[in-house]
């Protein structure tokens, strides 16, 4: 999948383009149709007689008002929907993902910190499917975390003057707080594989360098981006030292949908193919029990 172009147009994506085209110039028609038709049956005779006699004249003035206001009533509508590069809070990722479970085929990538906010919602998602998997035929997740084991400036223990020193214990926490989601979910997709009803996979691997985005790609049709707050800081006790622990569910995101303009779809085909291209580089860790039908 990964460095793979982007598909040609599918019949559905065609008949959008053919009503974004045509529809202005079709309903713009037709209400000059109407217009000139009611026109007709109101003030001459034959052709008002043949209409069963009706009282035209209020309807056309009506599709004259619609014709006029056509355009406008357009543009307050498209203003309604979601702007395609609208912000979005970490804490509402539940709702994407709910959305990306509505399909048979579910994939959802990640890269970032630990992954902790979109673990917590996939591990409750996937448990749910134990009982009745409904539609959904497969499910592949995968996320790409920092590798913890080489020094790191963030995350990071903080020094004397505000300085990043390197803390491998901290690390190593880190790591095992991954093992630990990885396992996690892996169980799961075991689990909902077993059954026989559906397909499940779930991988783990290591990006080198500090966490500074954070991205979600659900069912490759729709991104999600951030920038983690690199100098914030955490105390795990309270005679503890400081640590420069970035805030993924307090990170504001920025949405590219395949339903936004085409910029938006641009710029979506180039956050898949970047993840695509950095899985593809990514390393394996050692520890990680991934599942692979």
């Amino acid at each position: 999948m990964s460095g793979s172009s982007v598909p040609s147009a599918t019949m559905g994506e065609r008949l959008k383009r053919f009503q974004a085209r045509y529809e202005p110039m079709i309903t713009r028609a037709l209400l000059l149709g109407i217009f000139g038709t009611g026109l007709l049956a109101q003030f001459v005779k034959p052709v008002g007689d043949a209409m069963a006699g009706k009282t035209f004249l209020g309807g056309a003035l009506l599709s004259l008002v619609g014709y006029v206001l056509y355009d406008t009533l357009k543009d307050l509508a498209a203003s309604l929907r979601l702007a395609p590069r609208a912000q979005v809070k970490s804490q509402e990722l539940g709702r994407f993902v709910t959305e990306a479970f509505a399909a048979q085929a579910v994939e959802i990538s990640f890269l970032g910190y630990t992954g902790e906010t979109l673990h917590n919602e996939l591990y409750h998602r996937l448990e749910a499917m134990l009982g009745s998997p409904g539609p959904i035929r497969h499910v592949r997740i995968r996320f790409l975390v920092p590798d913890f084991r080489l020094p790191m400036s963030v995350p990071s223990r903080v020094g004397p003057q505000g300085n990043p020193v390197d803390d491998e214990e901290f690390r190593r926490g880190l790591e095992i707080q991954c093992m630990g989601y990885a396992r996690r979910l892996s169980a799961l997709a075991h689990l909902l594989t077993g059954a026989g009803r559906m397909t499940a996979e779930c991988e783990y691997r290591f990006y080198p360098g500090i966490p500074r985005d954070k991205i979600c790609i659900f069912n490759r049709e729709l991104v999600l981006h951030g920038l983690y707050d690199l100098a914030a800081r955490t105390i795990e006790s309270s005679s503890g030292p400081e640590y420069y622990d970035p805030k993924g569910y307090q990170t504001d995101l920025t949405f590219w949908s395949s339903d936004g303009t085409d910029e938006a779809k641009t710029a979506l085909a180039a956050w898949n193919k970047h993840f695509d291209d950095l899985w593809d580089l990514a390393e394996v860790p050692r520890w990680h029990q991934g599942t692979t039908p």
